[in-house]
């Protein structure tokens, strides 16, 4: 629901159409989920909102920086680099994969 009132706001208020205000809210999404997380109160929030805040990019921009955050004392890359894309290194191979299997399977279906 957050993000159509922002796509909308971008669409009455910033005059773009609606296929062009669908990537800023992705980005504008993101970064609330981020700084939600970094004050502890996306938390909150999930417990609130339940799978509506876990499933979509805002879930997965959570997971990211909490990784980030718990790791920060170990250092920028062995602790935050090297905990944050443990979560990330599984969802960028399987999502990449299933984009390849599905571009085969419709390459395969229509012809092109």
């Amino acid at each position: 629901m957050l993000g159509q009132c922002i796509q909308q706001a971008l669409v009455h208020w910033g005059g773009w159409d609606e296929k062009k205000a669908g990537d800023p809210t992705v980005a504008i999404l993101i970064i609330l989920s981020v700084l939600l997380t970094s004050l502890g109160v996306y938390d909150k929030f999930g417990q609130w909102a339940g799978a509506g805040s876990a499933v979509p990019v805002t879930g997965f921009a959570n997971s990211m920086a909490s990784a980030a955050i718990e790791s920060r004392s170990e250092g920028l890359v062995l602790g935050v680099g090297n905990n944050m894309f443990k979560l990330a290194g599984c969802v960028i191979v399987f999502g990449t994969t299933a984009a390849f299997v599905v571009a085969i399977i419709r390459l395969l279906v229509c012809g092109g």
